[in-house]
C-alpha cells in the first residue's frame, strides 16, 4: 500500500501528469494526422472561418 502514498506527494505526481498529458497529446497528434485521408480533411478545413456566407 507504499504505492498509494506515493501519489499524495505533489512532487511525484506533478511529473507522472506532466507524461500522461503529453502521451495524450502524441496520441491525438497521431490520430489526426496519422490517416492521410484524415489529414487531407483536416487541412481543407482551415480556411473555413474565412469564406463569406453565400445569403
Amino acid at each position: 500500500m507504499d504505492w498509494i502514498l506515493w501519489f499524495t506527494k505533489f512532487e511525484n505526481t506533478k511529473p507522472l501528469a506532466l507524461v500522461i498529458f503529453f502521451a495524450v497529446f502524441c496520441g491525438v497528434v497521431f490520430y489526426l494526422y496519422g490517416n492521410k485521408n484524415r489529414s487531407e480533411k483536416l487541412e481543407s478545413y482551415k480556411n473555413i472561418p474565412l469564406q463569406d456566407d453565400d445569403n
